[in-house]
């Protein structure tokens, strides 16, 4: 058996409030194998290595025993396709699944999946009825909120109690309660017979900062917290806090769950962390040379004729641009792809369609145009030959993060499943 796609689901038994159409973990799909996602005619894709999302978790998983592993799938899974991601994590050992939206949980559910998935930010209040009937856990951290899913889980007729994390803002500001507040907000959803207080946790704003000691700081706000409610008798089964980056230098979090993300698909979560942990990219983005073309020395590429050849030189047109994922500023920025096993400057302005790469004048041994013709593979991510690009490479050189940049790759861009 292939993974479900979420047109494809089986009914049978879910949990509590979900539309009929949930595999339990026990039926769990085998996504072995290759396959690709729709757009048959587009000579541009991201592979994805099911595989290395395995490997990866598979050693996360192994480093934070006994504590329990959440794969953070959000964000389509960080551009890699969060069904697909979903399923390889939780072949390789992930108990939790996270996502941000109430709409990413229900896409997991329609495909599917059928263990806890944590909502990390806390819906609107409208969204209450639609967590309870979708089977998720909400991250909390307001009363309002709180009586609005007592009242949801109450008017569906929910047998058990809806389960909640309550979310304590130790430092980072986004979202969560204060301390002071969490104190009050976990007694008051203890009240609630319709719910079931089942987590604590918080959120580490510089944890990919080894020598930073602002996150030994929430840490031990976190604790205070913990120990608190500990004593008004209130002690949640399940405290995390650990993101990636704790998950390698603040051990002492790694509490009863951790929540990885980027680590999941290969991807150290800062520069100074990378070669940890000896994780596996999981995504290449790929495309075929759609044009090829002689031109003489002088002549000016793509929008704002900003690139001038200075010789004459071979230019290719590779149909992939910045409504992909590619941005529009990364051949300002030196950005390279990989033709034949070799680096090749991105020429000019990338369109919203498409980018044009230089092949020089090919004049010489190692001629970089020689064997160059329409259909002749490009890699923008990942590797050829013996060299490769990274997501990181692409950060470094545009001021940003890897994250943003496998979040970039929108579905435009048809995902080929691979192991």
């Amino acid at each position: 058996m292939r993974m479900l796609l979420p047109s494809e689901a089986t009914e049978s038994p879910g949990v509590r409030g979900v539309p009929e159409k949930t595999v339990a973990l026990r039926g769990l799909p085998d996504t072995s194998g290759s396959f690709t996602l729709s757009k048959p005619w587009r000579p541009a894709w991201a592979e994805v290595d099911l595989n290395a999302v395995r490997h990866n978790v598979g050693l996360l998983a192994r480093l934070v025993s006994p504590a329990g592993l959440m794969a953070v799938v959000k964000a389509d899974g960080y551009g890699h396709g969060s069904v697909a991601a979903a399923y390889a994590a939780l072949e390789a050992g992930a108990t939790w699944l996270g996502v941000a939206l109430v709409e990413e949980g229900v896409e997991l559910r329609d495909a599917g999946v059928d263990v806890p998935i944590l909502l990390l930010s806390q819906p609107p209040v409208e969204a209450a009825r639609a967590v309870i009937d979708a089977g998720l856990t909400p991250v909390v951290h307001s009363r309002r909120f709180v009586d609005a899913l007592a009242k949801a889980a109450a008017d569906a007729g929910a047998v058990d109690p809806q389960p909640v994390h309550l979310k304590v803002d130790t430092g980072m500001h986004r979202i969560g309660c204060s301390p002071s507040e969490a104190l009050d907000l976990a007694p008051a959803i203890r009240k609630h017979r319709e719910l079931h207080l089942q987590g604590l946790l918080t959120h580490f704003a510089v944890a990919d900062e080894p020598d930073n000691p602002y996150t030994g700081r929430q840490v031990a706000t976190f604790e205070a917290v913990r120990k608190e409610l500990a004593r008004l008798g209130i002690r949640p089964p399940l405290v995390h806090a650990a993101n990636s980056a704790a998950v390698l230098t603040a051990p002492e979090a790694h509490y009863d769950l951790v929540r990885c993300g980027i680590a999941v698909y290969g991807i150290a979560p800062a520069s100074a962390l990378d070669g940890r942990l000896p994780l596996k990219p999981a995504l290449s983005l790929k495309a075929r040379v759609s044009y090829v073309r002689r031109l003489v020395a002088g002549e000016r590429l793509s929008y704002g004729l900003r690139y001038e050849l200075d010789v004459p030189s071979t230019v290719v047109t590779v149909p992939v641009g910045y409504a992909d994922g590619v941005p529009r500023r990364l051949g300002e920025v030196g950005g390279e792809v990989l033709i034949g096993g070799r680096r090749r400057p991105i020429a000019g302005t990338i369109t919203m369609d498409q980018l044009l790469v230089d092949l020089g004048p090919g004049d010489g041994a190692g001629d970089a145009a020689a064997g160059v013709d329409v259909g002749t593979e490009v890699v923008l991510l990942g590797r050829q030959g013996h060299d490769v690009i990274t997501a990181a490479e692409w950060a470094e050189r545009l001021g940003t993060i890897p994250y943003e940049v496998c979040c970039g790759i929108g579905d435009r861009v048809p995902r080929r499943y691979l192991g």
